[in-house]
């Protein structure tokens, strides 16, 4: 069975196989690097977009930090997706501790996006994708990095 839901006193339990588990910790960080490589492709478009929109002054003044930026979390992404990736078939200590921090961070993202940004950005297509992306490592990282694996008959 691909997820299985134990009801436990007051909370909840779920269970997977160890297959399904590595497989969806490994997808979320092929997720996480498409996001990372992603948001560094769209770097230069939005320099571009806040050059052709405002004054010279204000792109000399608005586009270094913004290139900051992006570059930056476009490259903290890579290894965090890596890492994920990584831990995935492991099941020692540093390696929950490393998809449960991640799930836990990268699903802080959308909320944050959406109280911080609002709705107005998603006529605009890298964000979208990006946001599709944040949202489905989202999820996948939480079911898969706090479920408890569950051999198959196989194992």
């Amino acid at each position: 069975m691909f997820l299985l839901l134990e009801l436990k006193g007051f909370g909840v339990a779920l269970q997977m196989s160890t297959t399904t588990r590595v497989r969806l910790l490994r997808g979320s960080g092929l997720l996480l690097l498409l996001l990372g490589t992603v948001h560094l492709v769209a770097t230069p478009h939005i320099a571009t977009l806040i050059r052709h929109t405002v004054s010279k002054a204000a792109a000399d003044w608005l586009v270094p930090p913004m290139l900051l930026n992006h570059v930056l979390v476009g490259v903290l992404l890579l290894p965090l997706g890596y890492l994920t990736f990584y831990a995935a078939p492991h099941s020692a200590p540093w390696a929950l501790i490393i998809v449960r921090s991640t799930a836990l961070t990268v699903a802080a993202l959308p909320l944050t996006l959406l109280v911080l940004m609002g709705v107005r950005y998603f006529d605009a297509p890298l964000f979208v994708i990006g946001f599709v992306l944040v949202v489905a490592a989202s999820v996948t990282l939480l079911v898969a990095a706090f479920s408890n694996p569950r051999p198959t008959e196989a194992e």
